[in-house]
């Protein structure tokens, strides 16, 4: 089963505050990150698979796992780690065919019978929520809480991110309520440094995870 850092840092260039791709995932790499997505639903596919292709590099060379949204496509031309996948996506099954065995595919769910149904699927972890009001979307679905992650824990025992609305204030409730990470962009993102505010999340959620053990 994959095991998975309690921060997993997205980055999307619509929030990054004009800060590149490739200059946020180096800062997220120095703070000592070690899961980065690439999120980018406003750029050609050209211009994402050349993103994807720099960032991956960075990732890999930090000995990281780099994952691309929704595009199984550009994750594999850009030889990512693997392509999270949403509710409008291609199906995870289909996309396994696309991407083999050994990449690995994450999928969001919102709702209790999602999460049960990706339980069943070849998906190597699952991401819930929103758990906390968010606006890194533009139509974010329902809040689900702390309440709804902890149903959504005992659904599954497949490895669980907790993402939407999370913070420095409210990661430690999300882990202890089950959650093996968080995946976090505006959180980090609109910080002024960026680096300091991974090292943060870092710290808070290492000292997390020891208390939950």
């Amino acid at each position: 089963m994959l095991v998975i850092p309690r921060l997993y840092a997205i980055i999307d260039p619509a929030q990054g505050g004009g800060r590149s791709p490739v200059d946020m995932a180096e800062a997220f790499l120095a703070a000592g990150v070690r899961l980065i997505q690439l999120r980018d639903k406003h750029t050609s596919a050209g211009e994402l698979c050349n993103s994807a292709r720099q960032v991956g590099e960075r990732v890999r060379q930090a000995a990281g796992t780099f994952i691309v949204n929704d595009r199984a496509d550009i994750a594999w031309a850009a030889g990512a780690d693997g392509v999270h996948l949403g509710q409008e996506d291609l199906p995870v099954e289909s996309v396994r065919l696309l991407v083999g065995s050994r990449k690995i595919i994450g999928y969001s769910t919102h709702v209790l019978h999602q999460v049960k149904e990706a339980d069943h699927s070849t998906a190597d972890y699952i991401a819930f929520g929103p758990i906390f009001p968010t606006s890194s979307k533009a139509r974010p679905d329902a809040v689900v809480g702390i309440a709804g992650l902890i149903e959504a824990r005992k659904a599954t025992r497949k490895p669980l991110v907790a993402i939407g609305g999370i913070t420095l204030e409210n990661a430690r409730s999300v882990i202890a309520a089950g959650a093996d990470s968080v995946a976090v962009i505006r959180g980090l993102l609109a910080a002024p440094d960026i680096r300091e505010k991974a090292e943060a999340f870092i710290e808070l959620l290492a000292r997390a995870g020891d208390q939950k053990r």
